[in-house]
């Protein structure tokens, strides 16, 4: 799943005519620390352009996002991915990246293209609340059905989150109570959750394999995590299984949409662009549900069959515009401190 994470993956590639990596060395692409690709995926984009790429882990998506912004005059790479729905609009108005309408944009959900063309939409995922199936089970306690569930005095001392500062599920966890609730009744949820002895850990590892009891000795059944969660623990199993052990409370879902863009500073545009391009590509995207656990963003690539049968795409994921998130992005994790951490 998404926490499955490589360092940095060089590729040596065939050398297209006038393209010497001597001269240029390896095209960066810049990226958080859950990025993964199938080797040979990157290296067929290789073979096909004379383009070695280079990935360059910056931390998380937050940490990345800084990190592009700070070096916009000397940037670390020439192609960035990762940039999420939750930060898009500090990426934009910090004008790092350059425009590129990418090849492929025809095929993907015209409801995860934004109006601006200096980022392409590659993947999306949803942060929703996971359960753990046999747990409840053998407690003989109905799973919550909502998301207001989830303050419910027999729920307790059951759910980890993450927190919103340093996580970007947390953020989209946070971001999803306001959308649904109200950011007066949020906050009034918040204070419950506290109240019920909620746990909120740094990232979602620590969350995911430090304290859910499916995937850990930990002592929570209920655990901010992905749709897409369920079809890994199939997958990475170590008996087969037939259904997942893990559930998704529906209720609870938001919406993260992932984008690529050209750096503004990279002096090598045209091969930057054909890495957008290739981003997009059926070979790239019927890659990402393996490799990080998301849906691709074209509507054209068949999903693998563990993920088409266990992961989880809700009707109406909750999803709030840009611009409000930008507006109230700091507010609102400044009170999340004072609301449940102090």
């Amino acid at each position: 799943m998404r926490s499955r994470i490589i360092a940095t993956l060089a590729l040596t590639s065939i050398v297209a005519a006038g393209c010497s990596t001597e001269e240029t060395g390896p095209l960066r692409l810049v990226t958080h620390d859950s990025f993964d690709v199938s080797t040979e995926v990157l290296a067929a984009f290789t073979e096909d352009t004379g383009i070695e790429v280079e990935v360059v882990p910056l931390g998380d998506a937050g940490s990345m996002l800084n990190r592009i912004v700070l070096t916009a005059d000397d940037p670390e790479g020439d192609v960035v991915f990762g940039i999420d729905s939750t930060f898009l609009t500090r990426a934009l108005d910090a004008d790092v990246l350059l425009p590129h309408r990418a090849e492929g944009l025809g095929s993907v959900d015209p409801a995860l293209v934004p109006e601006d063309d200096r980022v392409t939409p590659v993947d999306f995922g949803d942060v929703c609340v996971n359960y753990d199936i046999a747990w409840f089970a053998d407690a003989g306690l109905a799973v919550p059905a909502t998301l207001a569930d989830l303050a419910a005095p027999e729920y307790a001392g059951l759910l980890a989150v993450m927190n919103p500062a340093t996580s970007s599920p947390g953020l989209a966890f946070r971001l999803g109570t306001i959308e649904q609730l109200g950011e007066g009744k949020a906050f009034a949820f918040w204070e419950r959750l506290r109240e019920s002895d909620v746990l909120v850990t740094d990232g979602w590892s620590e969350a995911y394999y430090g304290a859910f009891t499916y995937a850990s000795d930990g002592d929570r059944p209920l655990v901010v995590s992905y749709a897409s969660s369920p079809p890994a623990e199939v997958l990475f199993a170590t008996e087969p299984l037939d259904t997942a052990p893990t559930g998704v409370i529906v209720d609870t879902c938001y919406r993260q949409v992932e984008y690529a863009g050209v750096l503004a500073g990279t002096d090598r545009p045209d091969d930057a662009r054909a890495l957008v391009d290739f981003l997009l590509s059926p070979t790239f995207q019927a890659d990402v549900p393996l490799t990080m656990f998301v849906f691709p963003a074209r509507t054209d690539v068949a999903l693998p069959d563990v993920f088409a049968a266990h992961a989880v795409l809700p009707d109406t994921p909750l999803v709030m515009d840009a611009g409000r998130i930008d507006a109230g992005r700091s507010d609102w994790i400044e009170r999340f401190t004072a609301t449940v951490l102090r």
